[in-house]
């Protein structure tokens, strides 16, 4: 029998599904009773994947509800989605089109399904994505206040002393959440054992990557954008590169890298090692964030602080 996967395009106030390989289309609003009729109908199908596009925080309460049914679902990226529209010659763009796209694709590249987090989670990811949100517009109204006139500089004062008491009202929450939680903070403190980990990049770790510590190290790497995509062609060999993942999750990444290839030994002499060889700077960063990111993970597995070798 054909595995079935049904592809679910996400709009305002509608659900468009699409059952594949039978091409069934279906439709449902989206609201209560509507997520409820779609998940009475999943149910009695015998599903390999359910995959919903992001759009924009809409998809949320669709994906927690199949999720709650116990059906496999997976938040897919929208532009992935498109460039595979793209490839199979898709131009038109309609949401039962879309939603047939996202069927195709999840049973062509079948992602991995993932447990969801918890609403605690959840709740500890939104404080630290407010909080850079509250960094970025610090360092953007600093650099507004160098080119500023009096009158301009005046206002941006007041602007920036109400930025940093939001900053200290979310950092006091943050450190209330993870301290609430004898599970977060026995994290925090195996991540913080490893110099150059401050107890930003480990709270951001808890928030933007719970899967850390559960998976191996490649596919932690690939959740994270740093495993590298080799291009070559017969006897032509390009330079490979990163990207992908969670944005994020790299960044708070790289700025611990640079803090680790200082003051942590290991990390310190990787890097040494990797420079007097001839390797670019960047190339040296991606990889001592890699190797970080790698010791990080087998620390949360094996419970065990860090260790010099």
């Amino acid at each position: 029998m054909d595995t079935i996967v049904v592809g679910i395009d996400v709009s305002k106030d509608r659900l468009d599904v699409h059952v594949h390989p039978d091409g069934t289309a279906l439709s449902f609003s989206r609201d209560a009773s509507g997520i409820e009729a779609l998940i009475g109908k999943l149910a009695g199908l015998a599903l390999q994947l359910v995959a919903v596009e992001a759009t924009g925080g809409f998809e949320t309460v669709v994906v927690a509800s199949l999720a709650a049914a116990s059906l496999p679902v997976v938040v897919v990226n929208p532009a992935r989605v498109r460039a595979f529209a793209t490839a199979l010659g898709k131009r038109a763009k309609t949401d039962p089109i879309d939603a047939q796209v996202i069927a195709l694709f999840a049973a062509g590249t079948k992602p991995q399904v993932r447990p969801l987090p918890d609403a605690a989670t959840q709740a500890l990811a939104d404080l630290v994505a407010r909080r850079r949100q509250i960094i970025q517009m610090i360092v953007a109204e600093g650099q507004r206040e160098k080119r500023a006139s009096p009158r301009a500089r005046k206002s941006i004062a007041r602007m920036l002393k109400t930025l940093r008491a939001e900053l200290s009202v979310i950092n006091t929450e943050i450190d209330e959440s993870v301290r609430g939680s004898p599970v977060w903070c026995a994290k925090e403190d195996l991540l913080d054992s490893v110099p150059g980990v401050s107890s930003v990049t480990a709270r951001s770790l808890l928030a933007d990557l719970p899967e850390l510590g559960s998976l191996d190290r490649h596919q932690i790497a690939a959740l994270a954008g740093l495993a590298p995509f080799t291009r070559q062609s017969g006897k032509w060999r390009g330079k490979s590169f990163i990207g992908g993942g969670r944005a994020s999750v790299r960044a708070v990444l790289f700025m611990a890298a640079m803090t680790a290839m200082r003051w942590n030994p290991t990390l310190r002499a990787f890097h040494q090692r990797l420079r007097a060889a001839g390797k670019p700077k960047m190339v040296a960063l991606i990889a001592v964030a890699r190797k970080l990111l790698t010791i990080l993970n087998a620390i949360l597995r094996d419970n065990k602080p860090w260790q010099i070798a």
